[in-house]
């Protein structure tokens, strides 16, 4: 009997299949929202007052824990009182599906309520400038570090101990410190971006690094290559694919200290915007401009994801394989290191995967 691997554990999905549980993997949280906002057996443990009746704090308009209005109701009845009338509803927190979707328009329509603050487009900018900064100078300063720390014990001896005990330290924590040095505009809010990503760019650069085929170490320098050669010509090309995927996710990863970083010295970008909305209980708001960041930054991946493919046209797979699925970082990493002509030179016994790749000294 044929055997069916429907789950993908051998062999890759069919194209079709992928796309199905792309799409569902969105439809089903928003199958379970919907669910709770629309459905009022499901949830709804707040009853909206459309009629007060006799009951003294009661009013038109307010939200009413359920178990308390159906007290009350039962109080009236027993004293033949008009009944209280209400329907349930959610906590304010919890907006439906359809006023989120319209919060996408009408928060960038709405203008904001002091003169000083900002707009919505003009918080986002801030942000996307922030995030850009910050991983900006982590990566001028980290890919080059990771790269020498994974080629050369030396770096890696001098660099390693060091960042390893670092990183493990919270990049909030160092939030005062950044204001006392930089103020309270937005350089301590990159210098946060810079701490949350620089040390753990560097190790994860470097073990992307040490992944290089050591048969093309072995033949380059059988060919007479220098240290440095052996950098610019075998090292940073075998593993430039997998470099810039590790860029990608550590670019994710500067999102995520967008809201801390910004709350550092004075509020800005969306995280003023969403603070705001919040404390004006326009929570539709805050869902949008939640799902907003998440949206931008998906968005950014899939175009870096795009352009990989246009830059290192070797790293994509044989039309007779499996095509790329629509979110590449979804994908297990595979290190796929270039190999030329000149340097098929096979090694008598296979690598240790153990063995770290470091230039001979």
């Amino acid at each position: 009997m044929a055997h069916h691997d429907w789950l993908g554990l051998k062999q890759e999905l069919p194209r079709r299949r992928r796309l199905l549980l792309t799409a569902l993997s969105f439809v089903i949280p928003l199958v379970i929202w919907s669910v709770l906002s629309y459905v009022p057996w499901v949830w709804h443990p707040l009853v909206h007052i459309t009629d007060p009746g006799q009951v003294d704090y009661f009013s038109k308009g307010l939200d009413i824990p359920r178990a308390d209005f159906a007290e009350e109701v039962a109080k009236a009845r027993a004293a033949g009182q008009p009944l209280p009338q209400g329907y349930p509803v959610n906590p304010v927190y919890l907006p439906a599906p359809h006023e989120v979707a319209r919060a996408f328009y009408t928060a960038f329509k709405t203008p904001p309520r002091l003169q000083d603050e900002p707009w919505l487009h003009q918080s986002l900018g801030h942000s996307i400038r922030t995030i850009f900064l910050g991983f900006l100078f982590s990566s001028l300063l980290g890919v080059p570090l990771g790269i020498l720390s994974g080629a050369f014990r030396f770096f890696a001896r001098l660099q390693e101990p060091f960042i390893e005990f670092f990183r493990y330290l919270p990049a909030p924590a160092f939030g005062a410190l950044c204001v006392a040095v930089l103020g309270i505009e937005d350089a301590p809010k990159i210098a946060i971006i810079f701490i949350g990503t620089f040390f753990q760019q560097v190790l994860v650069i470097a073990n992307s690094v040490r992944k290089v085929d050591p048969a093309l170490l072995e033949a380059a320098q059988t060919l007479g290559a220098s240290k440095w050669k052996l950098v610019s010509r075998v090292i940073v090309p075998a593993s430039i694919t997998d470099v810039y995927t590790d860029m990608r996710i550590l670019l994710g990863w500067a999102w995520t200290y967008l809201i801390v970083a910004e709350v550092v010295g004075t509020m800005s970008g969306i995280t003023l915007f969403i603070n705001q909305q919040a404390r004006y209980r326009n929570f539709d708001n805050v869902y949008a401009a939640i799902a907003m960041i998440g949206i931008i930054g998906l968005s950014t991946d899939m175009f870096l994801a795009w352009l990989g493919g246009i830059l290192f046209p070797w790293k994509r797979r044989s039309s007779s394989g499996s095509r790329r699925s629509l979110f590449p970082l979804l994908e297990s990493k595979k290190p796929r290191p270039v190999l030329w002509s000149s340097f098929a030179t096979k090694p008598e016994s296979p690598p240790d995967p153990e063995r770290p790749l470091h230039v001979a000294q």
